[in-house]
């Protein structure tokens, strides 16, 4: 009988750990019903009724799979992308900054060109000199 209350005990204690885990990787939006703190404490005063209520109500289910009533929910829309490489408007905007960049870094340099050539021309010639 004692190795029974073990089992129930450990059983317990994996629920509550994997709704821990499940409540504060959950994504903000996806977290239903109270704010992700007051799932976190119920999880551990209530070890075994938190974790169920949590894996019941607290989450959101993936898009596609049925709910208490049998029915589907609809798909989340879509979310912008988290990372700035995977948003194509910021990549678009950095094509347009470095070409612009580009464009006036090559005017500098036309006109530094310019402005040696003038140089070298109005520099007396160095073959009049005499060598030494």
């Amino acid at each position: 009988m004692a190795r029974l209350y073990v089992l129930l005990f450990l059983v317990q204690i994996v629920l509550a750990v994997c709704a821990l885990i499940s409540c504060l990787s959950a994504d903000e939006e996806k977290v239903r019903a109270l704010p992700r703190m007051i799932w976190v404490l119920i999880i551990l005063f209530f070890p075994l009724v938190g974790s169920i209520a949590w894996f019941l109500v607290g989450r959101e289910r993936p898009a596609g799979t049925a709910g208490v009533t049998g029915t589907a929910r609809p798909a989340a829309p879509a979310r912008r992308p988290l990372a700035p490489d995977d948003d194509p408007e910021f990549l678009a905007s950095l094509d347009e900054r470095s070409h612009r960049e580009d464009q006036e870094r090559l005017r500098l340099w036309e006109e530094d060109l310019r402005r040696r050539e003038g140089e070298l021309r109005d520099r007396p010639e160095d073959r009049d000199r005499p060598e030494v």
